[in-house]
């Protein structure tokens, strides 16, 4: 993220990296985590699962900042954010 000024306190934060995992099976394509996504770091695959859905998938799972709102918005429960340490 770019700001338009540095904090003085920037060295005692750190931003967060989430891993995204989607259960593909689980999965009714209903795109609430990819049209709520504040990262945009989802997007709805060209594969069908087993239901006869198109599930998401990570675009740019780099983004990811493990807000975990895709896992709060998701009516199946097959999507979750496991926040990874990259230092």
């Amino acid at each position: 993220m770019k700001l338009w000024r540095t904090p003085l306190d920037v060295e005692r934060f750190r931003i967060p990296h989430g891993e995204v995992s989607i259960l593909v099976e689980r999965c009714k394509g209903c795109q609430l985590c990819v049209r709520y996504c504040p990262r945009d770091v989802l997007e709805m695959s060209d594969g069908i699962n087993a239901k006869g859905y198109h599930p998401p998938r990570a675009k740019s799972p780099e983004r990811c900042v493990a807000c975990r709102l895709c896992e709060l918005i998701c009516p199946e429960f097959c999507i979750y954010v496991v926040e990874v340490d990259r230092e």
